[in-house]
């Protein structure tokens, strides 16, 4: 039996808000946005197109949860305070708090305006599911399907989720680094007393975790291209006990097979 928004949380006046359905526009998921800033979230919510979308007192704001399908994650209800022409001053409101990153709601909106009116579609919206905690990113799912922008590494590590962190902190492994823009790939490995995790760590904080050929590519502080462009996937995990010499026999390998040196790759030895 389905439990319909309405249900839980009666809303008065819908003609007075409108719906924002955050969804990825080509260059960022809005769902690791809303999880790993929230001012850059709400600078989602300021943003103005040509049109004055936003032309109602509130706004009831849903972030794609792109992981699973017409699945929407409650971002917030925001107050208009401005309108100008290139953005919008908006406040987030007390109203609905506690169901902020938690409440997420079913609706198979395809429909090309991400700013409708909510009478439209408040009765249509399904209750899915309230999670216990704030969404943070998504559950470890095991290390043979490790598969993972660098938006949702990014999450993950700012956020310092316990379940990732206990995987890989004490693990070692071959891992590779895809760059889907210029279609080459970098293959590297984390040895000696440095687990994964804190691999994968430096990478989130400068794009490039020191490697020679990433640092070209990563030229702007922002991170902008690496969110856009890099994704992270785990080819072997190994013990923390495992020695060295076998991690870097590993490693050769993989740089082998998947041509990683030279002009395909991006790794210089």
């Amino acid at each position: 039996m389905t439990i319909s928004l309405r249900e839980i949380w009666p809303i008065e006046k819908q003609d007075d808000y409108k719906v924002h359905f955050a969804r990825w526009g080509g260059t960022a998921q809005p769902l690791e946005v809303f999880v790993r800033d929230k001012r850059e979230w709400q600078e989602w919510q300021e943003y103005r197109p040509k049109r004055n979308d936003f032309n109602r007192p509130y706004v009831f704001s849903l972030v794609q949860f792109y992981h699973e399908t017409d699945a929407w994650l409650f971002g917030g209800i925001f107050r208009v305070l401005g309108r100008h022409e290139d953005r919008y001053d908006v406040e987030l409101l007390d109203a609905g708090r506690a169901f902020i990153g938690r409440l997420k709601l079913h609706s198979p909106y395809r429909g090309r305006t991400t700013r409708p009116k909510l009478e439209n579609h408040y009765d249509s919206f399904e209750v899915q599911e309230i999670l216990r905690e704030p969404y943070s990113g998504r559950q470890f799912p095991g290390y043979e399907d490790i598969d993972l922008s660098f938006e949702e590494l990014e999450t993950l590590v700012k956020n310092d989720r316990p379940d990732w962190k206990a995987a890989l902190e004490n693990t070692k492994g071959i891992y590779l680094i895809s760059d889907t823009n210029a279609g080459r790939r970098y293959v590297g490995s984390a040895y000696g007393d440095q687990g994964i995790w804190s691999r994968w760590c430096a990478y989130v904080a400068s794009g490039h975790g020191g490697n020679v050929e990433l640092r070209a590519l990563v030229n702007d502080p922002t991170l902008d291209y690496c969110r856009a462009n890099f994704r992270f996937a785990l080819l072997e995990h190994r013990t923390i006990r495992t020695p060295d010499e076998i991690i870097l026999s590993r490693e050769a390998f993989w740089k082998r097979i998947l041509l990683t040196r030279g002009a395909q790759g991006l790794n210089r030895n």
